[in-house]
Order: structure tokens, then C-alpha cells, then sequence
């Protein structure tokens, strides 16, 4: 179950990501980002920090790198799943909704 917080994180990434996709490169504003570049860029973010968390897990694993940075490595990729989790599940639900509109 999706907590307040979790959904508030959620909310405020993907703020942060439509804000960063609608600038261009020297700062202009461009056509607002679409919701499937957004959601591609949020799912690519999720993939890296999984990665970087079993690297991290790997190396404190070798006596290479501490335990609480391998901790806070998962729980920043759990954080990012879960944070992909809602969307998925607000999108579902809109389409479910819309599903049952008349037409």
C-alpha cells in the first residue's frame, strides 16, 4: 500500500523530471515533456539504482565498501521502486476509469 509519504516523494520526482525534460539546453522553455518519455526516464533512474544497489551489495559483501552505504543504497532503490509501483497503479486506475465511462 502506497503510504502519504511515499506518494508525496513520488509526486515531487516527478515534478522534478517534467521540470528538468521541459527546459532546453541553454534554459529556454520547450514543448511540455510527454507522459511516456516521463514515465521511460523514471523506469531508466529505477533500473540504475537497482544496479548501483547490488554493486554496492557486491562490494561491502568483498570487505570493499561499508554496510551502511550498501543499506542505504537498497533503501534508496526500494524508494525509487516503489515510487514506480504508484505511478503504475494511479495509471492503471485512470484507464480503468476510463474504461468505464459512457461513450
Amino acid at each position: 500500500m502506497m503510504t502519504p509519504l511515499a506518494a508525496a516523494r513520488a509526486y515531487g520526482a516527478a515534478i522534478k523530471q517534467a521540470d528538468t525534460l521541459g527546459k532546453g539546453s541553454g534554459g529556454e522553455a520547450v514543448q511540455a515533456p510527454d507522459f511516456g518519455k516521463m514515465l521511460q526516464g523514471a523506469m531508466e533512474q529505477t533500473m540504475k539504482s537497482t544496479q548501483q544497489a547490488e554493486h554496492m551489495m557486491v562490494q561491502q559483501q568483498a570487505g570493499q565498501a561499508e554496510l551502511i552505504d550498501a543499506v542505504t543504497a537498497v533503501s534508496s532503490a526500494e524508494l525509487q521502486l516503489q515510487s514506480v509501483i504508484a505511478i503504475r497503479d494511479q495509471v492503471i486506475s485512470a484507464y480503468q476509469e476510463i474504461m468505464r465511462m459512457p461513450i
